[in-house]
């Protein structure tokens, strides 16, 4: 009878094998995440620039030897201080426009959303009711902000808004259309003051975009409105 040989080595255990791939599986988990967390600092100074050209800054911190040294090294790009050099410029600009609507009994104001400057115009003495040609005297008024504009020649969209009651005629068969042809009319009063065409935009939102409730007749009022979004940036 032939006897076994005797084992030199005792078999692993059956659970060393799996824990075997699973510390092989991590590892190669842990250099994928290695490799991608490495940083192209090209791509970095790009994304940084574009952050530094949004916010309208002049200088950012930065180091090419890793370790940030907090010293700061002026970003050189084209145009990026524009918003700087013109911004307070347009502002008192708008202010003056703002007053000499107000002194007219013109309901305006101004804001500012992120790169657009907004100059909202009540419409109600500047055009007839579901009408879209303004009145003479509301288009020399078109014509004098055109005027007090056109220096900075920056891109205008201009918004159009209504009240929630409804129109239906065979002109304007809803809000859309009366919104959208009254903001066309004043971009065309614009282009006929010499205004650059290709920087200029119309849009309309019916009764879409409230900013006043529609249950009250000055609520609507309110809402009867031309929004001009100045771009800051060319």
């Amino acid at each position: 009878m032939q006897r076994k040989k005797k084992e030199e080595c005792k078999k692993a255990p059956a659970w060393l094998t799996s824990f075997g791939d699973l510390m092989s599986l991590l590892l190669t988990f842990f250099i994928l995440l290695y490799s991608m967390s490495i940083i192209s600092l090209e791509k970095f100074y790009q994304v940084l620039k574009g952050l530094v050209e949004a916010f309208g800054g002049k200088q950012v911190v930065f180091s090419e030897e890793g370790a940030l040294k907090a010293s700061r090294i002026p970003v050189q790009m084209e145009n990026m201080h524009y918003r700087i050099k013109k911004f307070a410029d347009l502002k008192k600009e708008i202010t003056e426009i703002r007053k000499l609507l107000l002194a007219q009994g013109i309901e305006a104001d101004y804001l500012v959303t992120g790169t657009c400057m907004k100059l909202r115009v009540n419409v109600s003495k500047l055009f007839p009711p579901a009408a879209e040609i303004p009145y003479p005297e509301a288009r020399n008024i078109f014509l004098q902000m055109c005027k007090r504009l056109k220096p900075f020649s920056l891109p205008i969209t201009f918004e159009g808004y209504t009240d929630s009651l409804p129109i239906s005629t065979p002109r304007f068969p809803s809000n859309w259309e009366l919104s959208t042809a009254r903001a066309v009319s004043v971009l065309r009063i614009f282009k006929e003051c010499g205004y650059p065409e290709d920087i200029l935009s119309a849009v309309g939102f019916g009764e879409y975009h409230p900013i006043a409730p529609n249950d009250t007749p000055a609520g609507r009022e309110r809402n009867r409105r031309i929004e001009f979004c100045i771009k800051l940036n060319p």
